[in-house]
């Protein structure tokens, strides 16, 4: 999880940045103007800040010189416009800047960035003790995929059947009634699929619209249909 600055004046863009940055696992702090941003950087150095270029009281690229000067730009930055120009463009990647998207920005153009964006932020945090130690270090072996917990039905017997969640048919059992409506048996047997690849991929929208086959759109509404909350689930993993 990732701590997420985003700079934006108008709210849609906001909220619709943050609902999506949020479904990813990450953390994500919202200012509409730059003097929220400036308070925003003085609470602590965010892991990446996305930032509108227009805005009414100071534009992003100013905001960008002024953290430039100050020794503050310290985070790779990602702006934004809908009506830049190329020279504008250019002269923010002068500045500091890390990328330029422009808008609508497309989910996965947006996603993509932001995972490059994570990612040099990494290097340069890592760059200092890889020159203290170049001898190389043994891999870290990762940690299974989480698995969400969700309470079983009652067992059904003949009238029902289980269902194992959990990879390679480990797991729990769960028990899906055959004497269900139609339609709230394949609402409840979808849940329990949901969550099972969310477990699988940590909360990611992105990995499990790849596995399940689905737009990622057809998915949030997929999944605000059957009352799956992704945050909740991974809110409740963490705790666990």
């Amino acid at each position: 999880m990732a701590n997420i600055l985003v700079v934006d004046d108008e709210m849609g863009i906001r909220e619709l940045l943050s609902e999506i940055l949020g479904d990813e696992g990450h953390a994500v702090t919202l200012a509409e103007n730059a003097q929220q941003a400036r308070q925003a950087r003085a609470a602590g150095a965010p892991d990446l800040v996305l930032l509108d270029i227009w805005m009414p009281d100071t534009d992003g690229v100013t905001l960008l010189k002024e953290w430039q000067r100050d020794g503050l730009l310290t985070m790779p930055v990602i702006m934004m416009s809908g009506h830049a120009t190329i020279d504008t463009a250019v002269e923010a990647t002068r500045i500091g800047a890390l990328n330029f998207l422009e808008k609508p920005i497309a989910m996965q153009k947006l996603l993509k960035a932001v995972q490059a964006g994570l990612a040099r932020g990494q290097e340069v945090v890592r760059a200092p003790v890889m020159a203290q130690r170049p001898a190389a270090l043994p891999p870290v072996e990762e940690a299974a995929p989480p698995s969400f917990g969700v309470p079983p039905l009652p067992p059904q017997g003949a009238h029902g059947i289980a269902v194992a969640r959990g990879s390679g048919g480990e797991g729990h059992m769960f028990s899906l009634s055959f004497d269900l409506p139609l339609r709230e048996a394949r609402d409840a047997f979808e849940r329990m699929y949901f969550e099972h690849h969310l477990g699988r991929e940590g909360g990611s929208m992105t990995r499990v619209a790849e596995k399940t086959g689905l737009e990622r759109t057809h998915l949030y509404r997929k999944l605000k249909q059957l009352g799956v909350e992704p945050g909740k689930l991974a809110k409740k993993n963490q705790q666990v």
